[in-house]
């Protein structure tokens, strides 16, 4: 027979989510200079990146409890080839007239490039040994990645979907992975926008449609690792 994992109840939109850690994945996804930092391609494209800067510290926090855990945890980060072979050409396009051309050299190196500092993770959220790292083409998490494979192979059958943006590469991820079947928790302090109104749409959107929505605070403090107890580890 097989072994039951522990359960805990997370208060949650649009009603409470049970949730299994030993078959949960976090999703920390783009959570990069080039989205977050000064200097970076959202900054160079006239952004305001305190927005996406939002998530840091929540984040923090989210990680140094669930890193106690059976959680596998997943860092997401969006760039190309050196060579831009997998960039496509509408896109190459657009950032070139948003005046932050993909691939051009900004104030840490080439944006959304791998390789370049402007592409990897903020200072604060770098992965730990035994973390996942994903690199992806595009903003979805699913689309050329073995992400699916990764998650099957661990019988992962729930995600924690946190990051930036909102409405962009976390919800095209969260769409994507309800159709194949995942259950979709969107943790929405741990999530942010350049554009608060599309983060409060996408939450919106989420807990009637997609998924379900709640914070780290009350996931944290649902399976006994509240705000006092992180702070002692």
């Amino acid at each position: 027979m097989e072994k039951q994992s522990p359960t805990s109840i997370i208060p949650a939109q649009p009603y409470a989510f049970t949730l299994d850690l030993e078959h949960t994945a976090l999703l920390v996804i783009d959570m990069q200079n080039d989205f977050c930092t000064p200097g970076g391609w959202a900054d160079a494209k006239g952004f305001d990146v305190g927005q996406t800067q939002r998530p840091i510290r929540p984040l923090q926090t989210l990680l140094k409890g669930l890193r106690q855990t059976p959680v596998t945890i997943v860092h997401t980060r969006e760039g190309h080839r050196p060579d831009l072979s997998d960039c496509p050409p509408h896109k190459l396009a657009r950032s070139k007239r948003q005046h932050a051309a993909i691939g051009s050299e900004g104030a840490m190196g080439r944006f959304l490039t791998r390789g370049s500092k402007s592409h990897d993770f903020v200072d604060q959220l770098q992965p730990v040994a035994g973390e996942i790292v994903l690199d992806k083409p595009g903003k979805g998490s699913f689309v050329a990645t073995d992400l699916d494979l990764i998650l099957r192979q661990r019988s992962i059958r729930q995600l924690l979907l946190t990051g930036v943006t909102t409405e962009c590469c976390v919800h095209t991820t969260l769409r994507t992975a309800n159709d194949l079947g995942y259950e979709c928790l969107l943790l929405e302090d741990c999530c942010a926008s350049l554009k608060p109104e599309f983060h409060r749409v996408t939450v919106e959107m989420t807990q009637v449609i997609f998924g379900w929505v709640t914070t780290s605070e009350k996931l944290l403090a649902a399976i006994g690792l509240g705000m006092e107890a992180t702070i002692k580890q």
